[in-house]
């Protein structure tokens, strides 16, 4: 490497720590070149958390790393083995089309996998290019850092890189690689792959690893694996929570696509709901809705029994009392959830915490009477929010009516009264999500060019609830809902 070249990749500062697991845990790879790859997009203050700057990341030799042509100073690039239940169904995985090329340890320490996604076929590409289009990577450059604004734990995006080259589906497309930041990309089907091998020696491997990247405040735990579990729960709950919070939908939660950190990862099928429904779904390839809105948190405590299946060889020898153990702390998932719930809907509300018992009762009415007028989700709490309700469709509503005056006595009962309430509401309510006609127009100019359109929403994105005037006006739910509306993965 010439002197040139370390000076441009001195922001380069990597641990390999997955690859010095059993290699039964991953495949080590080689890169898979494109012809001529350019810089579309660039996550600056993602880069400057990182340890990188702007300059470095334009760099002519930093784009031949992004675009997987080359590997960084310090890197080891790997796929990595895993398996999964899809769509309930258990199936051999493994990244198909990603490579984790090393991970990053940032000035403050932190440490983060930098993954390649798009950057070519690998072992567990079972008969797939390993390719990715631009608009997919560019949606999961947006959601994604719309869910980080929103304070949802989420992988980002560091960067997108056009490949110059065409990826066949339907039609041909433009190609990319994004460029994911997560803070380990260890799933519950990576549990499920280790137990598959029959090997307690390498389960254990895994678990402790974990424990190590992710929960060192459990290491002394008397049963660390257990409690190890906990930890997971506990960060899904809050997760799935957040997630509902905000109307997003994940689209396809299969188990290789739940974190062991508690971030949100994999955008392919995702997107905001307009009008409130538990029955919304966008996905195209969920046709039963067994990932629809309403279904996404008894899906988690799902995948969640997947995960203790995997690991009950590690929470007691006896298989029969390690079942008991499992089973004690899954029916925890679902209250820790209802909590994150409750809490969250009283400051979407305006309620002071826990002041009244009838206040669960209160939010499920709303909600009732929100999906009975097909009523929009984000709108409807932002008029809340605003003192504006005359301007929903929904204010002509008699029941609507009766329920905002319990509302209206239910606040006005509290210290601060209404204006009181509508701090805290502006604090849970985001003026503006990434909502589907916005993300849709941006990446269609994207694909011909303009990244204008893009630009637009991601800086009004960027502080979602900051309540300016320019958010208002750009945020408001389309007059017109696309009720076949559908999303795709895998693209």
């Amino acid at each position: 490497m010439s002197n040139s070249e370390k000076k441009l990749n001195a922001g380069w500062n990597f641990d390999n720590s997955y690859a010095r697991l059993p290699d039964v845990f991953y495949s080590e790879m080689t890169v898979n070149p494109v012809s001529s790859p350019s810089l579309v997009k660039l996550n600056n203050d993602l880069a400057k958390t990182l340890g990188f700057n702007r300059e470095q990341l334009q760099s002519p030799v930093t784009i031949q790393i992004l675009s997987g042509n080359k590997v960084p100073e310090g890197g080891f690039p790997l796929a990595q083995a895993y398996a999964g239940h899809q769509f309930g169904h258990p199936t051999m995985l493994g990244d198909g089309r990603a490579m984790l090329i090393g991970e990053q340890i940032t000035p403050t320490g932190e440490r983060f996998d930098i993954q390649l996604k798009g950057s070519g076929r690998t072992p567990y590409s079972r008969g797939g290019d390993g390719r990715a289009a631009l608009k997919p990577m560019l949606r999961e450059y947006i959601i994604s850092e719309a869910m980080h604004e929103l304070g949802i734990p989420t992988t980002r995006s560091l960067a997108v890189v056009a490949t110059g080259e065409k990826v066949v589906r339907e039609t041909d497309l433009p190609g990319a690689i994004l460029t994911r930041i997560a803070a380990s990309h260890l799933r519950v089907g990576t549990f499920q792959f280790a137990a598959s091998l029959d090997s307690k020696k390498d389960l254990k491997a895994i678990a402790d690893y974990a424990i190590d990247r992710h929960f060192p405040m459990i290491e002394k735990d008397g049963n660390r694996y257990l409690a190890m579990f906990k930890e997971v729960i506990k960060r899904q709950a809050a997760l799935i929570a957040k997630w509902q919070l905000v109307g997003f939908i994940h689209g396809v939660m299969n188990t290789d696509n739940m974190t062991i950190s508690g971030e949100t990862i994999d955008y392919g099928p995702c997107a905001f709901m307009d009008s409130f429904h538990l029955d919304t779904v966008f996905s195209s390839i969920d046709v039963q809705g067994r990932y629809a809105y309403g279904n996404q948190p008894k899906m988690g405590g799902w995948n969640l029994a997947r995960f203790a299946e995997s690991l009950l060889p590690l929470f007691h020898d006896d298989m029969e009392k390690a079942v008991e153990l499992a089973q004690k702390e899954l029916y925890e998932f679902n209250t820790f959830y209802q909590q994150h719930w409750l809490d969250g809907m009283r400051g979407k509300l305006g309620l002071e915490a826990e002041t009244e018992e009838k206040d669960a009762e209160l939010i499920e009415k709303l909600l009732g009477i929100m999906q009975n007028n097909q009523a929009d989700y984000t709108d409807t709490f932002r008029a809340l929010t605003l003192g504006e309700v005359e301007k929903l469709e929904l204010s002509k509503n008699q029941a609507f009516i009766d329920w905002h005056k319990d509302w209206k006595k239910r606040v006005e009962s509290q210290e601060g009264g209404e204006e009181g309430a509508r701090e805290r509401m502006k604090k849970h309510n985001p003026v503006v999500i990434p909502r589907n006609h916005l993300v849709e127009a941006a990446l269609d100019a994207a694909e011909g060019g303009d990244l204008s359109v893009m630009e637009e929403l991601l800086q009004m994105l960027s502080q979602p609830f900051a309540y300016t005037k320019e958010q208002i006006e750009y945020g408001v739910a389309p007059q017109q809902v696309n009720p076949s509306y559908k999303t795709y993965c895998g693209t």
